[in-house]
């Protein structure tokens, strides 16, 4: 082969009717046709190029090529090779070889072998080829380079790139439904879920999946996985399985094992970057990746590691959707619990790496998992984490985990599962390590983790909710059995599990979480045939009951979703129970595990509602109520300690904002209303960096001290108001105009003030404005102009920042005509 049969780069492109010097200086190849509007738009990539071919495979495409004089198809036939990467062989599938007529000699091990047709349109007298080329559904994506030979005359005939095709049955990423087709491959904008389980709040996202550079971004990230570096044929050929490719960008997002787009930080200083705040799209950050020699952009966090890996599996042609779990468990050890220590009298004795995040966010990709069932059983939702969290084989990176194993606690199937199974469903545990080692369950919260998961409606802006698709309903039968079952499958816990019985010399019993199999089920553990033996009719793969949603999925309108009806609820009858059984468990008996003998009956607990005065925005005072009540017959004299946090979004104080005691007393059959006041003054540098504010209070009944109860709430704070307008109908590459109004809303002066404007679409860059200090109570008016080049709708994003907030965001629908 000569040079032109070698390693094709992108930009080496085809143009119609440039022509080629073969050996000699005769003219064979007069020009070469790639169809570029026409392919591009049957296979669903036009909105990435039309200069550039770029096809799905499982699909086939046209060129034309004609020739300086006829072709003789029976005395010289057309030879084509068609290769990818740099060691291209038919045994691996990166090489296949055609021929016009149909006759060439191939590989008898020959993988992913193209098409080629000569359609019956072609003129062979007068040098005009109308070609069909089909890549094979199970072909490696990436970068082609397309070359024929004839009469012993070798001529480039394109490059071009194949992606994944969820049009196409026979591939992997098949999704039968157009609509949702539209959303999880095709649509550019998005919305990311933040906020608290109790205040769920959505941010516009630009995927901006087909805007300028991504297939180079794309593909160059795969190209520098540590995998290709490894066994570069290896590597290029794996990628015709979404399996594989997935996992690797789930590595390849973050850069903690190699030269990946982003690095994280949480709670530090973003000096040298931009706050992970700041981002409202993923194209911004890509392009910056690639423009400093793929240098890791500063910086990230889980919602922008996931929005933008889902920009590159959309840009490959998997389809991928953000999703978002509240109250979401980190399980350091794989045990399947959220373990805390506490040494005798409730002091903590050591400190846990398990934690549970106010909510975390992952992406999930559709694709078949044949290689865990043959008949489909795990296919579809696959969960996708790029946040560097722990290791898999070594290297920081999650999944896919097919989401129906999820649901059904296979912890033993690939890819992670235990670890996903954990940030859903994972019980909380409070442990009391006693003078002789052993430990006693002092409190175990089997309902806190997994709340909301959220992920944006196909076609709309709703919330969708998707919580019954990973776990079964918290309280019922089935929840438990399948946690239980969980347990089982996660083979390395046995040792460990062994031992801890052996240290607590505690007999067994059914209701203990840790400790729930029998003898005889433990026995049984081995194998899963002798599990499921062991199970009872309850047992997770046959039981149904009434409770079982195996993949419901409801929507909630944004505008409940925001803050939720219930966000002044501090969930009190279990926060209240925090401490207790009822409130008959004395503090006492908390935190020493026994019973002390009382002659007279407890008093009724005291429940706690936290409820808002007022809406909680950014630059205002933040003003709530406790709401005490009993069902007592008689006063009650009560200590009341309030306590308020700044707190990161995964779950780890930040800064003490104040604490206030007070004493009141409980009039029996009255409410009791505690007044909090959090000042603007107090709290807004210490929630500079941080996602909410904790509320908790502690309540000692004066007269039985014993008695202790605890309530919590998490408030997230609004953004003041911004307002976005543009005027007119924006039409394609004509200039439009808009503005951007906000007013200050706090006490003090707003200094280094930005504005950054985006939006794929209609600006290829972002757009930052300075402005100048704003005092108290005054409003500015920003007018910008932009040319849009692409129709359709579209979302202009807004971001205002300043050292008194960090990164107000606003956003508006714009609809371009053509």
């Amino acid at each position: 082969m000569s040079q032109a049969g070698g390693r094709g780069r992108e930009g080496q492109k085809r143009p119609p009717g440039q022509q080629f010097e073969t050996p000699g200086g005769v003219h064979i190849l007069k020009e070469v046709d790639i169809h570029c509007v026409t392919n591009n738009t049957e296979h669903h990539t036009n909105e990435i190029s039309v200069d550039q071919l770029i096809v799905r495979r499982g699909k086939p495409f046209n060129l034309t090529v004609k020739m300086t004089q006829p072709f003789t198809p029976d005395s010289h036939p057309l030879f084509v090779v068609v290769m990818t990467g740099s060691h291209p062989v038919e045994e691996r599938g990166t090489m296949s070889y055609l021929s016009v007529p149909d006759g060439v000699e191939r590989s008898p091990s020959a993988k992913a072998v193209w098409k080629l047709e000569l359609q019956k349109s072609s003129s062979p007298q007068m040098g005009i080829l109308n070609l069909t080329f089909t890549p094979p559904a199970d072909a490696p994506i990436g970068e082609y380079i397309m070359s024929a030979t004839y009469k012993e005359r070798e001529m480039l005939l394109a490059t071009l790139v194949v992606l994944f095709n969820p049009w196409c049955p026979d591939d992997w990423v098949f999704m039968p439904d157009e609509k949702e087709r539209q959303e999880y491959v095709m649509n550019e904008q998005g919305v990311v879920y933040k906020g608290s389980g109790n205040h769920i709040y959505p941010i516009d996202w630009d995927f901006g999946q087909f805007e300028d550079a991504m297939v180079m971004i794309c593909l160059r990230i795969l190209d520098l996985n540590h995998k290709h570096n490894d066994d570069p044929a290896d590597d290029v050929s794996a990628r015709c399985n979404p399996i594989y490719v997935s996992r690797v960008v789930s590595a390849m997002i973050n850069s903690e094992d190699d030269r990946g787009v982003l690095l994280g930080r949480w709670g530090h200083s973003y000096i040298g970057g931009s706050a992970p705040s700041h981002w409202s799209g993923s194209h911004a950050i890509l392009k910056q990746w690639l423009k400093y020699d793929c240098h890791p952009v500063k910086y990230g966090q889980c919602w922008v590691f996931a929005a933008v890996m889902c920009s590159v599996m959309r840009l490959l042609g998997i389809p991928c959707r953000v999703v978002t779990n509240y109250q979401s468990a980190h399980d350091n050890n794989r045990n399947l619990t959220i373990d805390v220590y506490h040494a005798d009298y409730g002091v903590r004795e050591k400190k846990t790496h398990d934690s549970v995040w106010n909510f975390h966010v992952w992406v999930e990709g559709w694709m078949r998992r044949p290689d865990l069932a043959e008949d489909g059983k795990y296919d579809g939702w696959q969960v996708l984490d790029p946040t560097p969290q722990e290791k898999s084989d070594g290297v920081y990176c999650c999944g896919p985990a097919p989401v129906k194993a999820i649901l059904d606690g296979k912890t033993d199937l690939k890819y992670d599962i235990p670890f996903v199974f954990a940030e859903v469903n994972a019980d909380c545990i409070d442990w009391l390590v006693k003078k002789d080692g052993s430990m006693v369950n002092i409190w175990s919260d089997t309902k806190r983790v997994g709340q909301n998961i959220s992920t944006k409606s196909v076609g709309s802006k709703k919330r969708l909710n998707i919580t019954d698709s990973y776990k079964h309903r918290e309280g019922t039968d089935k929840e438990r059995s399948v946690f239980k079952y969980a347990c089982t499958r996660d083979y390395s816990r046995g040792d460990k599990d062994k031992k801890m019985e052996e240290d607590n010399g505690n007999a067994e019993t059914e209701e203990n979480i840790e400790n729930a199999e029998t003898e005889e089920n433990v026995e049984n553990r081995e194998t899963e045939e002798n599990v499921e033996n062991a199970e009872t009719e309850e047992n997770v793969e046959n039981a149904e009951t009434e409770e079982n949603v195996e993949n419901a999925e409801t929507e909630e309108n944004v505008e409940n979703a925001e803050m939720g009806e219930n966000s002044g609820n501090a969930n009190a009858e279990e926060a209240v129970n925090n401490g207790e059984t009822e409130g008959n468990e004395t503090l006492n008996e908390i935190h020493t595990g026994e019973v002390t003998p009382r002659s007279t009956p407890p008093p009724p607990p005291v429940t706690m509602e936290f409820k808002e005065v007022s809406k909680p925005v950014n630059g205002k005072d933040v003003s709530m109520k406790l709401v005490l009540h009993s069902k007592s017959t008689v006063a009650r004299r009560l200590s009341i300690t309030i306590s308020i946090q700044a707190m990161m979004y995964n779950g780890i104080p930040a800064v003490n904002i104040q604490t206030e005691v007070k004493e009141k007393t409980l009039q029996p059959g009255k409410d009791l209303s505690i007044p909090i006041l959090v000042p603007f003054l107090t709290y807004h540098k210490p929630m500079l960096d941080c996602d909410s504010i904790k509320i908790s209070a502690v309540v000692l009944d004066k007269q039985n001290p014993q008695n202790a109860y605890l309530a919590e709430d998490d408030v997230v704070l609004l953004d003041p108001p911004i307002s976005v307008t543009v005027s007119g109908v924006p039409r394609l590459y004509y200039q439009s105009s808009g503005e951007v109004v906000f007013s200050n809303p706090a006490n003090e002066t707003l200094t280094n003030c930005t504005l950054t404007l985006s939006g794929s679409g209609l600006w290829r860059d972002e757009h930052e404005y300075q402005i100048p200090d704003m005092k108290p109570s005054t409003r500015i008016r920003v007018k910008f102009s932009f040319v849009p080049y692409k129709t359709g709708e579209k979302t202009l994003l807004v971001d205002f920042d300043c050292a008194t907030f960090r990164d107000i965001k606003g956003s508006c629908t714009v609809n371009v005509k053509p």
